[in-house]
């Protein structure tokens, strides 16, 4: 030891620290590491202390556990919590979502009928539906809906979106307009459009009547009665579709619009090589949310046409419906609905496989 230098021992075997010293000052003795004692050099507190240390004359130095820990801890301690609140939570969706799938699964084992006992068939339910052609045209009607409803809305948002774009602020009050649809219920919807459809009474034949077409009866007519659906839920739903594309096209870089502009590139040109690829990937997912909401359809054919006329607008769920409160077969219906389920679940992950070959295919 040097004169002069009041030096500190470490608690621990062979281990000294002198004030003021390095960190090499500490001789190592497993298990410990003595990295530094107390408040030794100019960036003590940046190490950790193995505690406590001892003067020469055996006095106690309180030292604090400095464990300052690294971002890759913080980060692995900010996601335990994060998982610790999130977990209950998930828990309740889980078993919220998964009960009445569970449910519905078990009911269509079952020849059950409201008040009667349960008679386990198995999958007699199952081949029941599959062979069942009224089954078979509610789908093909429910996905001929879908595309129909899908394809105007996203052309229709799109359309509205790039408008407003273009135009700036001057328009930016469409906005509410488009959104005020959004605020009201499906059952309404189609109850508003009931009354302005009727025949006798709506303001659409009314108006229709005046530039010389009589005998408008949009919901009347099975030929024309899904249609009117299409174009009753476009109106609903297109304001949505106007919203997240707005926002997107608010969101693309400016950089190489202002390149293609430079280089001579008229709007139509930048629409179709620069907008449409770099919205591309919303545009797909803003088309998978309305499918499944349209795939869902049943409040507009229940408010509007109650599934006809005749089975027009029967639609996969109301068969469903109409088959559990009105044929009282419970267990077939739930069996119609879980092979529906199944089937869109099925068709999502199709697609989002191709969807995922080809990300790696780019990459």
């Amino acid at each position: 030891m040097h004169a002069g230098i009041q030096s500190r021992r470490c608690r621990f075997p062979r281990q000294y620290a002198p004030d003021g010293g390095h960190q090499r000052g500490c001789r190592p003795s497993p298990p410990h590491h003595c990295r530094r004692c107390d408040e030794h050099g100019p960036r003590a507190g940046s190490f950790r202390r193995h505690g406590k240390c001892t003067d020469q004359d055996g006095s106690v130095v309180s030292v604090r556990l400095a464990l300052s820990a690294g971002p890759g801890q913080n980060a692995r301690a900010a996601d335990n919590r994060t998982g610790a609140f999130l977990t209950p939570l998930l828990i309740v969706l889980a078993l919220a979502t998964l009960f009445p799938l569970g449910y519905a699964t078990f009911l269509s084992l079952f020849d059950w009928n409201w008040g009667s006992r349960f008679n386990f068939i198995g999958l007699g339910n199952y081949l029941a539906v599959l062979s069942n052609s009224e089954y078979w045209a509610s789908l093909f009607r429910t996905a001929t809906f879908t595309v129909l409803a899908v394809g105007l809305e996203i052309a229709l948002g799109l359309a509205l979106a790039l408008a407003v774009d273009r135009a700036g602020r001057n328009i930016a009050w469409l906005r509410t307009v488009f959104i005020a649809p959004l605020m009201v219920s499906g059952i309404v919807v189609s109850l508003i459009w009931k009354v302005m459809l009727d025949p006798t009474l709506g303001v659409i034949p009314w108006l229709a009547a005046r530039v010389g077409i009589d005998g408008v009866n949009l919901l009347g007519d099975p030929s024309v009665a899904l249609p009117a659906l299409v174009l009753i839920d476009s109106w609903w739903q297109t304001g949505f579709v106007f919203v997240i594309l707005q926002a997107g096209l608010q969101a693309l870089p400016p950089q190489p619009f202002e390149a293609a502009e430079l280089d001579g590139a008229g709007y139509l040109q930048r629409l179709r090589y620069l907008t449409i690829p770099m919205m591309a990937p919303l545009l797909l997912v803003v088309a998978g949310i309305r499918a499944i909401d349209c795939l869902k359809v049943f409040a507009l054919a229940f408010g509007t046409t109650d599934g006809g006329p005749g089975q027009a607008t029967e639609f996969t769920q109301m068969l469903a419906y109409r088959t559990a409160f009105r044929s009282h077969q419970m267990s077939m219906a739930m069996t119609m609905m879980v092979v529906f389920a199944f089937m869109i679940g099925a068709a999502a992950l199709v697609v989002l496989g191709i969807r995922g070959l080809r990300s790696r295919s780019r990459a």
